[in-house]
């Protein structure tokens, strides 16, 4: 890789089982997701590209830097989280003043929320199969 990309400078975003890893590099605001244009890879969805922007929006730092995400696992919602959240930890690493605008808009807060795991004796985490009375 670039020397862009060191360690340092990289923000690690999780949800679900999408994990991103997110670069900000000095730019005018272009989205590159695993070598697509941000567009391309979200399929036109604008709801997910502004979710990945906000957090520079918020900063008023939209047309400054260029975001380049590698993602992997999950669905597009998912990854669409995972980076907004690996923007905003890097956007706090980068000035820790950042974290006081950034926080009571819920972007530092990890998703807890997974999938429940399978439990035996049922077809799913919670479905069981039909009870006969007969």
């Amino acid at each position: 890789m670039n020397t862009i990309f060191q360690k340092e400078k990289i923000g690690l975003g999780k949800r679900k089982r999408a994990i991103a890893r997110v670069f900000l590099v000095p730019g005018n605001g272009k989205v590159i997701i695993n070598k697509f244009s941000g567009e391309k890879y979200l399929q036109y969805n604008t709801n997910y590209l502004n979710a990945i922007l906000e957090p520079l929006e918020k900063l008023n730092l939209k047309d400054q830097f260029d975001i380049i995400a590698i993602v992997k696992g999950g669905g597009l919602t998912g990854q669409t989280d995972a980076i907004k959240l690996g923007v905003s930890r890097l956007l706090c690493k980068m000035e820790s003043s950042n974290r006081l605008v950034l926080k009571p808009f819920g972007f530092l807060t990890r998703d807890s929320r997974i999938k429940e795991r399978k439990k035996y004796g049922l077809r799913k985490a919670r479905k069981a199969s039909q009870y006969s009375k007969r």
